[in-house]
């Protein structure tokens, strides 16, 4: 992907890629991955599987959710060897517009590629590492990208370039030119803020809508901002929890992709809540990474829809 203005969806008439399909493991079939929403009417499902079955694809796995004005569909599915992946992308290209769909359909032989943002906390860039290196995330990380240079052995060890951009508020501008340059030159699918502590720009945010992903540490809609522990620390919370979502001009308040809580009580200071939920943080942000570049999540409108 080398246009840094693509949006995370497409319309009907847009591709992805134009590679042929490559065997990804299972037998000699390309595996492919279609995700779709539209308008909900007759027909859909029944249109989507005969183009797959007319042009010689089994399906392996489908879901779907309607909330009574959209559907939304994702399906996984191998073709015969040699079909051609552009082909494909063109010919379902006319069922597409039929339909009003938002639609695209990915290769899984072609890994995902992310950026890892990070400032001085590594809970969550160390928990992405050890399961990238271990198979786990199914992702290319070809950079680190830091304000601070606390973590560049960190990514030395994992042989990943480290890039140091120090942001001040006369330089922000400028550090952000340069990551939009990184994006493009390392064909950059997805940037993952895992704890990076500055807000980006309006302008950047529109220039990657739907692909970039950030953890916030605490339970959105509740305690934004800074110090959120602290926050919750004066309320008296008895849960304390990690929000991930998709990132916006406005602060916090992106699609939520996924979110998880731990019990705690009047015994922990602001500090062990930090602690405790560090944990909770790097598991999270860990989940909504995977559900993303499997192609599970669906935007809808300021929500989303996730097929675990």
């Amino acid at each position: 992907m080398s246009e840094l203005d693509l949006a995370s969806v497409t319309q009907a008439t847009t591709t992805n890629s134009t590679a042929i399909g490559a065997p990804t493991g299972r037998g000699d079939r390309p595996d492919f991955v279609l995700t779709l929403s539209c308008p909900d009417r007759i027909g859909i499902v029944h249109a989507v599987s005969g183009f797959l079955a007319g042009h010689g694809c089994n399906i392996r796995d489908s879901a779907q959710f309607s909330d009574r004005r959209r559907l939304f569909m994702r399906i996984s599915f191998d073709a015969q060897t040699g079909v051609a992946f552009s082909r494909l992308q063109t010919e379902f290209a006319e069922i597409g517009c039929s339909f009003d769909m938002i639609w695209q359909m990915h290769d899984r032989a072609l890994k995902p590629r992310l950026m890892i943002m990070v400032s001085r906390a590594g809970h969550c860039l160390n928990d992405l590492l050890f399961r990238y290196a271990t198979g786990m995330l199914d992702v290319e990380i070809p950079l680190i990208v830091s304000n601070h240079k606390d973590f560049y052995r960190l990514s030395a060890s994992y042989d990943i370039p480290f890039h140091h951009l120090p942001i001040t508020a006369e330089n922000k501008l400028a550090q952000e030119a340069k990551l939009l340059d990184l994006v493009q030159r390392e064909r950059i699918d997805v940037i993952v803020l895992a704890r990076y502590m500055q807000v980006l720009s309006d302008g950047l945010c529109q220039r990657m809508s739907g692909r970039v992903i950030n953890i916030h540490h605490s339970f959105l809609p509740s305690f934004k901002g800074a110090r959120p522990y602290h926050q919750a620390h004066s309320r008296g919370v008895k849960l304390i929890g990690a929000t991930a979502h998709y990132v916006t001009a406005d602060l916090d308040e992106g699609p939520i992709i996924e979110q998880d809580v731990l019990r705690v009580d009047h015994s922990l200071t602001p500090e062990d809540l930090s602690a405790v939920g560090r944990d909770v943080e790097a598991a999270v942000l860990s989940r909504a990474v995977k559900f993303h570049v499997e192609n599970r999540v669906l935007l809808n409108g300021d929500r989303t829809v996730v097929f675990r």
